[in-house]
């Protein structure tokens, strides 16, 4: 059961999920009502997904010596502000824009998020409040999404983004009423923040991020056409799917709290990227088995949202001096890990392999994240027998 006080992270990460995710179902709709090609629609993704990575640091350095709430509050004013602005672009070229605005406080929200619940946490359960806040992102692909694109087909692919705009207006007015005021933290300036960069380790972590969740979108990206032209299931069964990929999801992000409260960040990575490998290649080894499928669908689900977590407080340890500058990198890494697996699953596509062979590149993908988090736990290692 989510404490009341973070319910409201919960809400703002189901909007978050729900007008990041539902692009693709309503992208057919999107192209036909501004009347371009479903490849320029899909430009629209990638727009959304620059605002992420430039907003999640930017945002938060300009606001970091402000009260958490009030700052939660603000983005989530410019997030429904900008969701709206999609609800009624009238052209491509404002839909893009609009888009990549509502983009910006995605991160920032995560980031500062992560923050606020691991101030509000029990006794031995920071991890766990802030896989609560991810909670949010994982029920958007079980509930939101699918009904977002019912109604994208059935009515209006705009009121999708309106629906989303007044979940961003019941997050402000709930996280006004359920957060708690809590004191900022005294900083000294942004430059005194961006010094967090100087550091390897948090570049080796960001790395680790970006790379280890790279192989994850790999395998999401085409996992339609893996699903149809290989398993062999009807169209109308993927969303089926679908709904079991996120309902493992939110059981991972439960999972992986309660794995990074019990070890350090940095192993409980490591080991979920290993498993992440693992179920990479038995999805392209299994690619014919339904049953098998099915079940790898919900675990390979459940793996990657259970990264969430530890990778959250693994940057936040990497970035004490700007805590909450490290924490909204998390977001700014999954979605470089978001464009870098899509690219590299889709070109043996183009060299006209099977759609098994992104499955091969996942896996790949997966396992140099792996290499990169034993040269982190090495180098730790190194660091603190030369403390010895």
């Amino acid at each position: 059961m989510i404490k009341k006080s973070l319910a409201p992270l919960a809400l703002g990460g189901f909007g978050i999920g729900m007008t990041e995710f539902v692009m693709m179902g309503i992208l057919p709709d999107i192209a036909g009502g501004l009347h371009i090609t479903i490849p320029q629609a899909g430009y629209l993704i990638t727009a959304y997904a620059l605002g992420v990575v430039v907003g999640a640091p930017t945002l938060v350095s300009l606001v970091a010596g402000r009260p958490p709430r009030s700052v939660l509050v603000w983005f989530m004013l410019m997030f429904a502000v900008f969701n709206a602005m999609s609800a009624f672009a009238p052209n491509f070229e404002i839909m893009m824009a609009s888009r990549f605005l509502a983009g910006l406080p995605h991160g920032a929200f995560f980031g500062v998020g992560a923050i606020v619940a691991t101030r509000l946490a029990d006794k031995g359960k920071v991890a766990a409040a802030v896989a609560s806040m991810f909670t949010g992102l994982t029920l958007a692909n079980v509930v939101g999404v699918p009904l977002g694109t019912w109604i994208g087909h059935t009515i209006d692919w705009r009121l999708v983004f309106l629906i989303v705009a007044a979940i961003g207006l019941l997050t402000m007015v709930s996280l006004h009423k359920w957060v708690p005021f809590i004191e900022p933290r005294q900083r000294t300036g942004i430059l005194q923040d961006l010094r967090i960069f100087r550091k390897a380790d948090l570049w080796l972590a960001l790395a680790i991020v970006s790379i280890g969740t790279g192989g994850f979108f790999a395998w999401f990206s085409y996992i339609a056409p893996l699903l149809t032209d290989v398993t062999r299931f009807e169209s109308t069964t993927i969303p089926l799917i679908m709904t079991v990929v996120g309902v493992g999801m939110t059981v991972g992000v439960q999972l992986g709290g309660r794995l990074a409260d019990r070890f350090h960040p940095l192993p409980a990575v490591l080991i979920l990227l290993v498993s992440m490998t693992l179920l990479l290649l038995c999805n392209g080894l299994f690619a014919q088995s339904q049953a098998a499928m099915v079940v790898l669908a919900f675990a390979t689900g459940a793996n990657a949202l259970a990264l969430g977590p530890p990778i959250q407080m693994m940057l936040m340890e990497q970035s004490r001096e700007a805590e909450m500058l490290g924490s909204s990198l998390g977001q700014s890494g999954f979605n470089i890990g978001n464009a870098m697996g899509a690219f590299l699953g889709g070109i043996p596509l183009t060299l006209g392999y099977s759609f098994v062979a992104p499955q091969w590149v996942a896996a790949a993908v997966a396992a140099l994240g792996v290499i990169l988090a034993l040269a982190m736990l090495a180098r730790h290692r190194v660091q603190m027998r030369a403390l010895a």
